[in-house]
């Protein structure tokens, strides 16, 4: 039943991200728009489909799948407080970006450079998590490897900031808007790009959820159960670095959700058994991806919040709650 809330939550959420923008347009038009359907304005096609469909999978896509690597990245650093932004994942892809559209010159907005952004995120994120996987091997405190992910970041900021510094304008313009965070940018085929890396990520992640719960219990508990402990930590690394990583790429950094999603979805289910709690995890994700989305449009004006202004409304108060109530969390059943 939790589950066709969630369900249901995504889905009035994208009809609302649907039906809401800059230009006003009748209902019936949007579901012709979307059926294929005879519309009374050509126009009102392009805007649902190319502008306002390709933000509703951006979101729901972007939200669930920073979801599901926070969730991967807590239970393998057994910290509620880690996450791809906490623990450098997220600078790293920054850092990668920034190589391609300050160091090299490029713009992020045209396919190749989309493609760009991409493999440099994806390099970026997989330099934070390698450091990241040898500190673990001699760091086996959770809270001396997070401090360590959080000192990664800086560094990976002090070299964004130099290469901001010798970039030309138009470069350091196109990052600092880049990384204002944004659903709306990508068009139709790009937000589908985007979906099929999460889905299939998401995917590879769900039949992790057995060592998942066996990790729960500690390291110790999960060898005696069989389980290889490096090689499952060295592959949840890598499953929550890509999945930030693209994000990160087509998105921007984006803040908070990675973090504050998975406690939101133990609240919601009571468990942290990662069979009912992954799924659940991706879909409340994906909700609150589609309401930063919702929220980031203002009204007939056209303009578009950056998403990075809206996620710390609702994630600080969540990350408040979360240090003041820990015990009423399930973080261990």
């Amino acid at each position: 039943m939790k589950y066709l809330w969630l369900t249901l939550a995504c889905l009035v959420l994208a009809a609302a991200c649907l039906l809401w923008g800059s230009v006003d347009i009748p209902a019936t038009e949007v579901w012709k728009a979307l059926t294929g359907g005879e519309m009374a304005n050509p126009r009102y096609g392009v805007i649902v489909i190319e502008m306002r469909l390709a933000m509703v999978i951006t979101a729901a896509m972007a939200g669930g799948a920073l979801a599901v690597a926070g969730l991967l990245l807590q239970t393998t650093f057994a910290n509620p407080l880690a996450g791809p932004s906490i623990l450098g994942i997220s600078t790293g892809a920054s850092l990668g970006v920034a190589v391609v559209t300050l160091g090299l010159g490029g713009t992020i907005g045209a396919w190749g450079y989309y493609t760009g952004a991409v493999v440099g995120a994806i390099v970026g994120a997989a330099f934070v998590m390698l450091l990241l996987l040898a500190f673990s091997a001699m760091v086996k405190n959770g809270v001396m490897l997070l401090i360590i992910g959080i000192m990664i970041g800086y560094l990976a900021s002090s070299a964004i900031a130099l290469l901001n510094f010798f970039s030309t304008l138009e470069g350091v313009h196109s990052y600092m808007v880049w990384g204002l965070g944004t659903f709306s940018s990508l068009t139709l085929w790009v937000s589908l790009a985007l979906a099929v890396i999460s889905l299939i990520l998401i995917g590879w992640a769900f039949l992790m959820a057995k060592t998942l719960n066996a990790m729960l219990l500690g390291e110790n508990y999960a060898r005696s159960l069989g389980v290889d402990t490096g090689k499952a930590r060295m592959w949840l690394l890598v499953i929550s670095g890509v999945l930030t990583a693209a994000v990160t790429a087509f998105c921007g950094p984006i803040g908070f959700l990675g973090l504050i999603v998975p406690h939101i979805a133990r609240l919601i289910m009571g468990t942290s058994n990662h069979r009912s709690l992954l799924p659940a995890t991706a879909l409340t994700g994906a909700a609150t991806g589609l309401l930063c989305a919702a929220l980031s449009v203002v009204g007939n004006s056209g303009s578009i919040i950056p998403i990075n202004a809206i996620t710390p409304l609702i994630g600080a108060p969540v990350i408040i709650y979360i240090i003041i109530y820990r015990n009423k969390i399930a973080y261990f059943n």
